[in-house]
C-alpha cells in the first residue's frame, strides 16, 4: 500500500504541497507577528501582520531580498515624512503637495530599478505617505508615529524571514538550478526541432518571446538567491556567464531559423539539399544527448565541430561553379550553423561547471546584465501616480472628509503595487473588489467575532481561516489581485489591536474611501494613463531599434553583453503592455527578432574586421566601405523608411565587392581567406535580413 501511495504523495509534494506549505507559513508568520506587537505594547499591532502578507513569498531568498529592500525603504520612507512634517508644519496644502512629489518620484525610481530594487523604492514611497498623512495635522505625534510604524514593520520583516527561513525553508537556489536544467533540456529540444524540420513562425516567434521572459526572469531569480545561499552569491559572475551564453545561443538559434526560412521560401534547390545534412546530423545529436549530462553533450558537439570544417570543405568543392548569390547562402548557412554550435559548447561547459560547482572553463569572462528604461515610462509612471494621488488629496482638503487621509494612502499603495503590472487598471479593480470583501468581512468580525474573542490562541484560531482564504487566493496568478486587496486590507482596516476599538461605522468609512481610492485609480489608469498608448510603445520601440545603432557605433570590448541583455529586457517591458496576441504585440515581437538579428551580425562584423587589420593597405575603400556600411543601418534603425533600406542594401552591397575583390587578393593565405570568408558571411545575412518580406521594415 504504501509503495504505491510513494510516488502520489510525492507529486502531490511538490505541487498541491507546496502550495499548503505556502499558506501555512504566510499564516504563521501573520499571526505571530501580530503576537509579538501585542505582547511589546505597540500601537498598531495590525500594522505588523500587514507586512508579512505584504512581504512573505514561497521562497526564502525572495523573503530575504524583500525585507532588506524593505528595512531601507522604511528608513528612508521615515525620514521623508519627518522632513515633509518639519517643512510644511500645519500647511495640509503644501505637505501634501511634496507627499505627492516624494512619492511619485519614488514609484517612479522603482519602475526605473526594477526587480527587488522596485520594492526598496516603493516601501520609501508608500511608507511615508503611511506615517504622515495620519499626522498632517498633529506634527507634534510625528516622531513618535514615525518610531512606533518602523517598530511595527520590523516585527514584521523578522517574523516573516524567520518563519520563511526556519520552517522547512524552500530554497530559491534549489529552484533557481531545477528552472536551469530544465530550460537547458527544453532549448536542446527546441532546437533540434528547428534544425530538423523547421517551425511555423507564429509558434517560432512565441517560443522565442517565453526564452526572451526567461533570460530577463533570470537576472531577478539569481539577485534574491544570492540572499540566501553563499555559494549563489560567490559565483554571481558564474551565473551572469551562463544567461550571456545562452542569450548567444538564442541568437544564434534565430538567425539559422531565419536563414534556412529564407532559403526554404525559395523552393527546392541544391543550396537547401547541400546543407540540410548538417543541420540534420546536428539535429539527431542534440535529440540523442537531450537526457544525458552536459559534459558528454559539449564533448559530442566539440568532435561534431572539428570534422565540420573539412566536410563542409568537400561539399563546397564540386559547387565552385554555381552563381555567386547561391554559393553566398550556402557559406552563410555554414558559417552560422558553426557559430551556433561554438556558442552552444560554451553553453553547455559553463553550465556542466555550474553542476559540478566548479568554475567555469575557458576565459571567456561575462559582462554586467544592462536593463534599460525608457526615460519616458519612468515620466510616465510619475505622471500616473501624481495625477491619481492629487485627485485623492484635493477631494480630502476641499471635503474634510475623516476618512479621506487614508484614501490618499490607498492611492498611494495601489500606485505602488501596480506600478510594475502588465495591467495596472485591471489589478485595481481586483483589489478594489478585495477591500469591499474586507470590509465586510472586517465588519462581522468587528461586531460579532471580537466582542466574543477570550485570550490570544481562540482570536488566531479565529484569523486563521480568514487569513488562508486571502494568500490562497493572492497565490493564484489570475486572481492576484483581489487575494492582495482582500488580505491587505483586511489587516489594516479590521485587524485587532491591543485595545479594540468597536466602531463599525468607522470601519465602514476607512472601507468606502479605501475602496473609492482604488477605483479612481483604476479610472485613471484606463481611461488617462493607459499602459499601451501608442505614442509610449513607440518610444520604447525606439529604444529597441537603438541598440542597433549602438552595435554599430559603441566600442567593441563588452558590446555584444550589453546589446544582448538591453535588447531583451526592452523586449520584456514592450510585451508586457500589450494585449495577448495582438498585432502590436506581434509587430513589437518582430522588431525584436530583426533588432537581435541584424544588430548580432553587425557586431560579428565588427569583430571580424577588427582582426582583419591587413585588409586597409590592400584596399583603398574597405574601412570607409565598412564604416558607411554602419552608418546607414544605423539610419536605417533609428528612422526605417523606404530610403534608409535602400540606402542600407546599397552599402552592404558596396561592402560584399570590397571584400569579394579582397578575398581574390588574398586567396593564397588560408587564414587571411578565411577571415574574409567570415566577413562576406555577415554582409550576406546582413543582406537577407534586410530583404525578408517579414521584417516589420518591409511591411510597414
Amino acid at each position: 500500500m504504501l509503495p504505491a501511495l510513494s510516488p502520489a504523495v510525492r507529486d502531490w509534494a511538490n505541487s498541491d504541497g507546496l502550495i499548503w506549505l505556502h499558506l501555512l507559513k504566510t499564516v504563521t508568520a501573520g499571526l505571530l507577528a501580530l503576537g509579538i506587537a501585542m505582547l511589546l505594547d505597540l500601537q498598531q499591532p495590525r500594522i505588523a501582520m500587514t507586512t508579512v502578507f505584504v512581504l512573505m513569498q514561497p521562497f526564502s531568498g525572495m523573503v530575504l531580498a524583500k525585507s532588506f529592500y524593505r528595512i531601507l525603504g522604511t528608513a528612508v520612507g521615515a525620514v521623508a515624512a519627518l522632513v515633509l512634517g518639519a517643512l510644511f508644519v500645519q500647511q495640509p496644502e503644501l505637505y501634501m503637495l511634496g507627499m505627492i512629489g516624494w512619492v511619485s518620484a519614488c514609484i517612479a525610481a522603482a519602475v526605473r530599478y526594477r526587480h527587488f530594487r522596485w520594492y526598496g523604492f516603493v516601501l520609501a514611497g508608500y511608507t511615508a505617505a503611511l506615517i504622515g498623512i495620519p499626522n498632517v495635522t498633529a506634527p507634534h505625534d510625528l516622531f513618535l508615529a514615525a518610531l512606533t510604524r518602523a517598530a511595527e514593520v520590523a516585527v514584521g520583516i523578522v517574523c516573516s524571514s524567520a518563519v520563511s527561513a526556519l520552517i522547512l525553508p524552500q530554497r530559491s537556489s534549489l529552484a533557481l538550478r531545477r528552472a536551469l536544467h530544465l530550460r537547458y533540456t527544453n532549448f536542446t529540444a527546441f532546437a533540434a526541432e528547428v534544425l530538423a524540420r523547421g517551425i511555423d513562425r507564429c509558434q517560432f516567434e512565441r517560443r522565442f518571446a517565453a526564452l526572451v521572459d526567461e533570460i530577463v526572469g533570470f537576472e531577478a531569480t539569481r539577485t534574491f538567491a544570492a540572499f540566501e545561499d553563499p555559494a549563489m552569491r560567490s559565483r554571481s559572475q558564474h551565473l551572469g556567464r551562463l544567461n550571456g551564453e545562452f542569450m548567444d545561443a538564442c541568437a544564434r538559434l534565430h538567425a539559422l531559423h531565419q536563414l534556412l526560412k529564407r532559403l526554404r521560401v525559395s523552393g527546392p534547390s541544391w543550396r537547401v539539399d547541400a546543407i540540410t545534412p548538417y543541420f540534420s546530423e546536428l539535429s539527431a545529436l542534440l535529440e540523442s544527448t537531450r537526457d544525458a549530462d552536459a559534459a558528454q553533450v559539449a564533448a559530442g558537439l566539440r568532435l561534431f565541430q572539428a570534422s565540420l570544417p573539412r566536410r563542409v570543405h568537400e561539399t563546397r568543392w564540386p559547387l565552385e561553379a554555381a552563381p555567386a548569390e547561391s554559393l553566398a547562402d550556402f557559406d552563410t548557412a555554414a558559417e552560422l550553423l558553426y557559430r551556433f554550435v561554438d556558442e552552444w559548447i560554451r553553453y553547455s561547459e559553463t553550465y556542466a561547471s555550474l553542476a559540478r560547482r566548479k568554475p567555469g572553463a575557458g576565459p571567456r569572462t561575462a559582462g554586467r546584465y544592462m536593463s534599460r528604461t525608457n526615460g519616458f515610462v519612468v515620466a510616465f509612471a510619475f505622471a500616473r501616480s501624481a495625477t491619481v494621488m492629487a485627485i485623492a488629496g484635493w477631494f480630502w482638503i476641499a471635503t474634510d472628509w475623516p476618512s479621506g487621509g487614508l484614501a490618499v494612502i490607498g492611492a498611494a499603495l495601489v500606485c505602488a503595487l501596480t506600478s510594475t503590472a502588465p495591467n495596472a487598471a485591471k489589478m485595481a479593480v481586483q483589489m478594489a473588489v478585495g477591500a469591499v470583501l474586507a470590509t465586510m468581512t472586517g465588519y462581522l468580525f468587528t461586531c460579532y467575532v471580537y466582542p466574543n474573542i477570550d485570550g490570544f490562541p481562540l482570536l488566531c484560531a479565529m484569523l486563521a481561516p480568514v487569513l488562508a482564504l486571502g494568500a490562497f487566493i493572492a497565490s493564484r496568478k489570475l486572481s492576484a489581485g483581489y487575494g492582495i486587496g482582500f488580505s491587505v486590507f483586511f489587516c489594516l482596516l479590521a485587524g485587532p489591536d491591543n485595545v479594540v476599538t468597536y466602531a463599525p461605522d468607522l470601519l465602514i468609512n476607512n472601507g468606502i474611501a479605501i475602496t473609492a481610492s482604488l477605483l479612481l485609480a483604476a479610472i485613471v489608469f484606463s481611461v488617462v494613463f493607459p499602459a499601451d498608448m501608442p505614442w509610449l510603445t513607440e518610444r520604447i520601440k525606439g529604444d529597441l531599434r537603438a541598440q542597433v545603432v549602438s552595435a554599430c557605433k559603441d566600442e567593441l570590448p563588452g558590446l555584444n553583453q550589453r546589446f544582448q541583455s538591453s535588447t531583451h529586457d526592452l523586449t520584456s517591458q514592450l510585451r508586457m503592455p500589450l494585449t495577448r496576441r495582438s498585432r502590436h504585440r506581434r509587430d513589437a515581437l518582430r522588431w525584436m527578432l530583426v533588432t537581435l538579428e541584424v544588430g548580432h551580425a553587425v557586431i560579428d562584423l565588427r569583430n571580424e574586421a577588427a582582426r582583419a587589420s591587413y585588409a586597409q593597405p590592400l584596399h583603398p575603400h574597405w574601412s570607409s566601405g565598412l564604416t558607411r556600411t554602419c552608418d546607414d543601418l544605423a539610419r536605417l534603425f533609428a528612422r526605417p523608411d523606404a530610403h534608409a533600406l535602400e540606402r542600407a542594401l546599397v552599402s552592404v552591397r558596396s561592402a560584399r565587392w570590397i571584400a569579394q575583390d579582397l578575398l581574390e587578393t588574398v586567396h593564397a593565405d588560408r587564414d587571411q581567406r578565411h577571415d574574409l570568408q567570415r566577413i562576406l558571411s555577415c554582409l550576406h545575412f546582413i543582406r537577407t535580413a534586410l530583404l525578408d518580406k517579414d521584417a516589420p521594415f518591409n511591411t510597414r
